[in-house]
């Protein structure tokens, strides 16, 4: 069955706009205050779901598709290797996790950007905390899978484009 590759990218819009809502649904409704590496992931998500929007709206034909697959690919793995950092902060045993930092704004705010987030990198007490689980798997974890998810649904779109 060959789907329609304008639906696709919408449907990739629609799960970033989900996952975007449910993150500010934890953060202000939950009260689970973001840190550092959730901004990070919260920002990834976000570019993908702008970037598979565009290519909604575009509509793009072969040459120009393999552009958005590879932006999209970009921002959605970006997206899971931010997310995979935090697991491994997360799992970290407790003589090993760093101590806490400054919050996003302050090190983005006050940092060259390359310093910023090499301290962001290095991870924080508040990175390696987990307040939220479901079935037994972070919120990290769970915007891991959610960005394999995109990045599969966008070379599925490339790979069902170039099935026509």
């Amino acid at each position: 069955m060959i789907y329609n590759s304008r639906s696709l990218y919408f449907l990739g819009f629609l799960a970033c706009t989900g996952m975007m809502s449910y993150a500010l649904y934890a953060e202000y409704i939950l009260h689970l205050i973001p840190c550092p590496l959730c901004v990070l992931q919260r920002l990834a998500v976000s570019l993908t779901g702008v970037i598979f929007l565009i290519a909604s709206i575009h509509n793009p034909r072969k040459n120009t598709k393999i552009l958005y697959t590879i932006i999209i690919g970009l921002s959605s793995l970006g997206g899971a290797s931010i997310a995979g950092w935090h697991v491994y902060l997360q799992n970290l045993p407790i003589d090993q996790i760093p101590s806490c930092g400054p919050g996003f704004d302050y090190l983005v705010g006050n940092f060259p950007l390359g310093e910023a987030l090499l301290i962001i990198f290095s991870g924080s007490g508040e990175c390696a905390t987990i307040d939220w689980s479901f079935v037994y798997l972070s919120m990290p974890s769970w915007v891991f899978l959610s960005c394999m998810m995109l990045f599969a649904l966008n070379l599925f779109t490339q790979i069902n484009s170039s099935n026509k």
